[in-house]
């Protein structure tokens, strides 16, 4: 059973999330609160499995929950899906850089909804469809001077290369396909690399290839 946390400070979106993952039989609702620190305080009580965040909300924005979520050995298995009303919202990026599993459009397809809470809980990373491309140039664009992740000598030449491919926002088997190998042999040099520099998920790994200079 995968448990669900909902933050929002707009009833009607919780109301809407609520009643869709009750239609789930494998999904459970875990808790919901209308702010950030209400948030907090339900994520630390409840462990969900995933959390469906709001970006902008009062008292603690969405940014300053999963920093503080992320902070807190006790919540390592805790993952955070952002909800945001626009595409490009400014800070979908800095969400990523703060360890977010990815990001939702609040009018996505009911279907995609769930397909995000079931592929995070997996460990995977979901950005929006829709814009995947556009986030990860924009964010590519928009970020500091390159730094290395420090263990990122420990990547055999093979990883380093279909880590700079994940960055580009590609799947396993879009990878697979431009490298003429399996989806399998794309996924074991993906968790590979995620266990050797420590990447909570598939979305942070974006973040550290970018950084460290592996976009393509």
């Amino acid at each position: 059973m995968i448990r669900v946390a909902l933050v929002d400070d707009q009833p009607l979106v919780r109301m809407g999330l609520s009643t869709l993952i009750g239609t789930e039989p494998d999904l459970a609702l875990a808790g919901e609160a209308g702010d950030g620190r209400e948030g907090l305080a339900l994520i630390r009580r409840t462990r969900p499995d995933v959390v469906l965040c709001d970006i902008r909300m009062p008292a603690l924005d969405g940014l300053g929950l999963l920093s503080e979520v992320a902070a807190d050995p006790a919540l390592s298995t805790v993952r955070v899906v952002m909800l945001t009303t626009f595409e490009l919202d400014e800070y979908v990026f800095e969400a990523l850089r703060h360890g977010a599993s990815g990001f939702l459009l609040k009018d996505a397809a009911p279907k995609a909804i769930l397909e995000a809470i079931r592929v995070v809980a997996e460990g995977g990373s979901l950005l929006a469809p829709s814009v995947t491309r556009r986030v990860i140039e924009q964010f590519g664009t928009g970020s500091p001077a390159r730094q290395p992740h420090p263990r990122l000598k420990d990547l055999t030449e093979r990883e380093r290369e279909i880590v700079s491919w994940v960055a580009t926002g590609r799947s396993n088997a879009e990878i697979a396909e431009e490298l003429v190998v399996s989806a399998d042999t794309v996924r074991t040099h993906v968790s590979r690399a995620m266990v050797k520099l420590q990447a909570r998920d598939r979305a942070q790994l974006v973040v550290f290839a970018i950084q460290s200079g592996l976009g393509r």
